[in-house]
């Protein structure tokens, strides 16, 4: 798919890690990456680490959007880096993480290589504005 640049469409996949079944934001924001022209993969509920870092990888995405409310942020979302380090992908992906992420843990999150957390009450455009700005060149 093209844009009107003449490059390809921006990759996105979002993923629903751990037993959270609650998808109603990551619904919302797949359909917004949509309307903004990205080409959009769902993972589905209850997914392990693993299995979002092999779709990723599989799916050779730009962008791995990561919803979370479960509390399990601190566990799971370093396991889906760690995961796109071994399989060499995490310097060409950038990593977004959505939900219910207190302030005190954010800093290790984006230590390990989280590049933004979006939070309650993130405008759909800011979300978007940021993909487009820090989404990997093709």
């Amino acid at each position: 798919m093209s844009t009107e640049m003449g490059q390809q469409s921006i990759r996105c996949m979002v993923a629903k890690v751990g037993l959270d079944g609650h998808d109603r934001g990551a619904h919302v924001v797949s359909r917004a990456f949509r309307d903004a022209g990205f080409e959009v993969i769902y993972s589905g509920l209850h997914k392990a680490p693993e299995e979002i870092v092999q779709a990723a990888v599989q799916e050779d995405v730009d962008v791995l959007g990561i919803s979370i409310l479960s509390g399990a942020h601190d566990t799971l979302i370093p396991k889906i880096m760690d995961g796109l380090e071994e399989y060499g992908a995490k310097a060409d992906t950038l990593v977004l993480a959505g939900g219910v992420i207190p302030e005190e843990d954010r800093e290790e999150l984006k230590a390990a290589g989280v590049a933004a957390i979006f939070g309650p009450g993130t405008s759909i455009e800011e979300t978007v504005e940021f993909v487009r700005e820090n989404a990997p060149d093709r």
